[in-house]
Order: C-alpha cells, then structure tokens, then sequence
C-alpha cells in the first residue's frame, strides 16, 4: 500500500508504505513513510525519516529522529534517538540519545543525556545525567582481558 497519506486504526497489516503514517492499536509485519507515528501498536520493522512510538512492540526501528514513549524495542537505530520509559536492549545512535526512566543493555550514540536510566554497556563520547551503568569501558576491557584469557586456557587444555 503506497500512498501520500495514510491513517489505519484496529487492522492487521503485513507492509504500509507511505509518506505520512499514523496507525492505532494494529499489528503490522514493516511500516516505512516520512513520517511514521504509532500508538499502541506491534509491528516488527519500522523505518522512517521521523519515527514516534507510544505504547508499542517492535523488533527493529530504524530512522533519523526517533522517539519512543512508554514501549519495548529490540534494536533502535537512528540519528538522534530519544527514549521515555522504555525498554530498548539495542540503542544505537549517530549523533544524540536522550533517555529517561529508561533501561537498555547496550547504549552507543556520541552523546547521552540521561535521567534515572540504567544500562549494562554504555558508550559514548559525552555522557551527562544520572545513568547507572554495570560496565563502563574500563571494565569492560578487563572483562575482555579475562574472557580472553579463560578462553586462551580453556583452548590450550583441548590440545592436550
């Protein structure tokens, strides 16, 4: 379904193809448009120059200004990405990810301004607000260096 417009409420659809999107408590297998905003929906790719999603499921989200309010994503990918107390394991971003009340595991954008977030991995080039994180890159790397090293022994015992 390719058009300019396109407004779709209570509906299953497998592919939406437009310009300006808006979908309301629907499910949807890919949505791709200009402008892309969601509502209680579950959909498994969006893609969008801006992309907007309240109370909503999705694996992947992938575009320029991304917001999320209130939703689960697997893997967020975007310009500048903000996340409002969601769930986002995967967050990846060009430029800039605002995240409050928030909580990922991996988070890597050039800066991060948080409030009350939480996330395993963290990395950034500029970090301000309250984040907590598990591993920052000093302890990562010797997380790394012990990984490394179990595996270099595990490998050298298999030889035996």
């Amino acid at each position: 379904m390719s058009e300019k417009e396109r407004d779709i409420e209570k509906e299953d659809l497998s592919l939406i193809d437009a310009e300006f999107v808006n979908v309301a408590q629907s499910t949807v297998r890919s949505v791709e448009g200009g402008h892309v905003e969601m509502q209680q929906v579950g959909a498994l790719s969006i893609d969008g120059d801006r992309v907007e999603v309240t109370q909503g499921a999705a694996c992947l989200i992938k575009g320029g200004d991304i917001r999320v309010n209130q939703s689960i994503n697997i893997i967020t990918a975007g310009n500048n990405t903000s996340l409002e107390s969601s769930l986002a394991p995967l967050v990846l971003s060009r430029s800039d990810v605002e995240m409050k009340q928030s909580a990922s595991c991996v988070v890597a954008a050039r800066r991060i301004k948080a409030e009350n977030t939480r996330s395993i991995f963290l990395l950034a080039g500029n970090v301000e607000g309250d984040v907590q994180t598990v591993f920052d890159w000093k302890s990562t790397l010797s997380l790394g260096a012990v990984i490394g090293g179990l595996v270099g022994f595990i490998s050298l015992l298999k030889r035996r």
